[in-house]
């Protein structure tokens, strides 16, 4: 059984400020970037025309993974597989409102990405940022953990090679896809 659960006590991330320039930089910094999936494919970031989610997530944990305290005392960290898991099981219901297309993207290299998308049958791919163009050409905010760069959880709504709409800071992340859905309700209605 996947745990999807997280510490209720977790301290709860606040907005600081690290997307305010995210929505006129993706027609711009985006010409040149692919990343790499977990089907051994690369997705051109320019070419994403059609409504598009992209939820960006610090790491996963490995099968047997202790989480260490360390870990969970970073506001926002925790929570990537409830995050991903909840993208997987409203995954249809954001394509019956538009969406083309959901790919979450991390750091972590597309092995590791593998074994994830395997393990909590994600029915999308994951992209991996682990040379960070992704990340420094949208000037993405970070975590530092044990000698690494991560991206910090945050979801992208791209459209025609725009991103419309951003959701920064997450929290908590299992109802990131909810927030979403939402707002693809909203915006199917007109409001």
């Amino acid at each position: 059984m996947i745990d999807t659960s997280f510490p209720s006590s977790l301290p709860i991330p606040t907005d600081d400020g690290g997307c305010k320039h995210i929505t006129s930089s993706l027609p711009y910094a985006l010409s040149s970037i692919s990343l790499p999936t977990t089907s051994n494919d690369k997705i051109d970031l320019s070419s994403l025309s059609s409504l598009t989610i992209l939820f960006c997530y610090p790491r996963t944990g490995a099968p047997g993974e202790t989480i260490p305290d360390e870990w969970n005392s970073i506001p926002g960290a925790r929570g990537c597989t409830p995050q991903a898991c909840s993208f997987r099981d409203l995954y249809s219901d954001l394509q019956k409102l538009g969406v083309a297309a959901v790919y979450g993207v991390s750091t972590q290299d597309s092995q590791y990405q593998a074994e994830v998308k395997e393990r909590i049958k994600l029915p999308f791919e994951l992209l991996s940022d682990e040379k960070l163009g992704f990340q420094q050409a949208m000037k993405l905010p970070t975590i530092e953990w044990q000698g690494k760069t991560l991206i910090k959880r945050l979801t992208l709504a791209i459209e025609n090679g725009k991103v419309i709409k951003v959701w920064y800071p997450v929290f908590p992340p299992d109802k990131s896809a909810a927030a979403v859905m939402e707002w693809l309700e909203a915006r199917a209605k007109g409001t």
